[in-house]
């Protein structure tokens, strides 16, 4: 008895229909995709996971939404409670961001987090990806989403490339015409895509044996050409400024009042790279000193 050819075979199938198809059986359960869920819960998902794993992210999301269920309540926040709670996700800059983002919220908006992607987009540290992310995945609206997992799908399948160039206008028609027809579908394409990229399409070593879309993806057909741009370059963490900020900014969490210089010694011996990045913490908000020198959470 022979075996089916999996719908990716059967050129009469749309890719969006094979594409979305293939999530329903593939999606990774996440408690931001829960069907009906919250807009403002959207929100907060898409800022927490910018450059930051699921994994991290999940944890610190149920606890933020439990603390802060709406935009009102984080608006009523102080900075320092929400640098606290964003831990260690990293680039707390996007807590501070996001808190602002409520606080327009709450004044613009009357509290609901607005369904147009213009009105999002005029929201404190809300880009063009995140604007269109909240109207598709909060509000059912059918949106071309694009970020980085989706361009590289969009790059292997539609042109033919190894990786994907940088970010461009022509990304969002790219996607848009690979979209069912049917809207409902259309919004459940923008995620499962999304996850294509992000499970089987990935970065390096592609899983395309057991990527739905094979037959018709143009990089494969072409024979799987290596990437012909520069290689990627690994960020490095240790040593970096990045570390010495969130280990600076790890005492003053833990401290229940403000410290002195001195208190800040033990994050990092590099008296030099300390001040400067002590400095830069000051300069972003996420610190500040009080009239006596000392050195605290803002307020």
């Amino acid at each position: 008895m022979s075996t089916p050819l999996p719908e990716a075979d059967a050129p009469d199938v749309p890719v969006g229909e094979v594409v979305v198809d293939w999530y329903a059986g593939a999606a990774r359960d996440l408690p931001w995709r829960t069907p009906g869920i919250d807009p403002w819960a959207v929100l907060v998902s898409e800022v927490m996971l910018q450059q930051t794993p699921v994994a991290r992210v999940e944890p610190v999301w149920r606890a933020w939404l439990e603390r802060w269920p709406t935009p009102a309540h984080l608006a009523a926040a102080s900075p320092a409670d929400v640098i606290r709670a964003w831990g260690k996700l990293g680039y707390p800059r996007r807590a501070l961001r996001l808190r602002e983002a409520a606080v327009a919220i709450s004044e613009r908006h009357a509290g609901v987090v607005p369904a147009d992607v213009a009105e999002l987009e005029a929201l404190p540290g809300v880009g063009t990806y995140t604007a269109r992310a909240v109207a598709c995945f909060g509000y059912g609206t059918r949106q071309p989403v694009v970020d980085t997992n989706v361009r590289r799908v969009v790059a292997r399948l539609v042109h033919g490339r190894a990786e994907a160039a940088p970010a461009r206008t022509a990304d969002l028609a790219d996607i848009a015409a690979l979209a069912p027809v049917d809207d409902a579908r259309a919004v459940r394409f923008s995620v499962a895509v999304m996850e294509l990229g992000a499970l089987v399409c990935v970065a390096g070593t592609p899983r395309c044996g057991v990527c739905p879309v094979r037959e018709r993806c143009a990089w494969r057909l072409a024979g799987s050409p290596a990437h012909d741009g520069p290689a990627r370059r690994v960020q490095k963490f240790a040593g970096t400024d990045r570390q010495v900020r969130g280990r600076l900014l790890d005492v003053l969490r833990a401290a229940p009042e403000p410290v002195p210089a001195e208190a800040l010694t033990p994050a990092w011996d590099d008296a030099a790279q300390r001040s400067r990045c002590l400095d830069s913490l000051l300069v972003d908000g996420l610190v500040e000193q009080t009239p006596d020198g000392r050195f605290t959470l803002p307020h």
